[in-house]
């Protein structure tokens, strides 16, 4: 997979779908006016924004291992602190934030347990851990469409499906084996419509994920089947792309 892509491209490929999650994950986490807030895993800074919104820039902190993504969020939310650093090992004292969010990023973390695990170790007693993934395995992701018809041309292609957290429980059995407790599971969903076929298919082309990396990876002649298979699969535009992520949170 590849995240070391412009923030552009991130948002043009997946930004358009989770600045729609940013909102209901905040919500379901709980967090509010006063809180130092984590972001891990914040990529170009779709949460890192929303949490900047609801608590102020100045008690958000945000981190991710993409050089170019921390100076994307950083510059996008002046007044936030943020930084290069992996989930697994976050550079921060024990029980410094209220609540610490990971928004599409566990089933990408080298070790989940590890980091939901650290997570804990920075929120204070008694406060939320909350992290949510695209539901995958249930048909329900906004990359979806893609990867069944993926499939339909080659059985062997490995989709998103199998991994952590992107299947009803799985995250939530992660949140139990960190260390978190009072673990609750909830599915948040939103759409968007896309106004052309190319709108949708073109930020494919950017080498943007597990995705991204299979398109590049085609002949011409076969990316151009996937992509009229695309193309028919969608129907007439403007059309809706409804998806689904699996969100759980848990106590520290």
């Amino acid at each position: 997979m590849s995240f070391d892509v412009a923030a552009d491209s991130y948002d043009a490929f997946m930004g358009r779908y989770s600045v729609l999650l940013s909102p209901q994950l905040a919500d379901f986490a709980g967090v509010v006016p006063g809180q130092y807030v984590l972001d891990v895993g914040c990529g170009p800074g779709a949460l890192t924004a929303e949490l900047a919104r609801r608590v102020g820039p100045e008690r958000v902190t945000a981190v991710d291992p993409e050089e170019r993504f921390v100076a994307a969020a950083r510059s996008r939310n002046p007044g936030a602190t943020v930084s290069r650093a992996s989930a697994e090992r976050l550079p921060f004292d024990a029980r410094t934030f209220e609540a610490s969010l990971a928004q599409l990023v566990v089933h990408f973390m080298t070790d989940p347990v590890a980091g939901l695990a650290e997570m804990a170790r920075v929120t204070r007693r008694g406060r939320t851990v909350a992290a949510c993934v695209w539901d995958y395995a249930g048909g329900r992701a906004p990359l979806s469409v893609f990867w069944r018809v993926a499939h339909e041309m080659d059985a062997a292609v490995t989709d998103e499906s199998e991994l952590p957290g992107a299947r009803k429980g799985s995250l939530s059995k992660l949140f139990s084996a960190a260390g978190l407790r009072d673990v609750e599971e909830r599915l948040i969903s939103a759409s968007v419509t896309h106004a052309s076929f190319e709108e949708w298919w073109e930020p494919y082309t950017r080498r943007v994920g597990p995705a991204g990396v299979y398109v590049a990876g085609l002949d011409p002649e076969r990316r151009n089947e996937l992509r009229e298979r695309c193309r028919r699969a969608l129907g007439d535009a403007p059309f809706e792309v409804r998806f689904s992520a699996w969100a759980a949170r848990g106590t520290a």
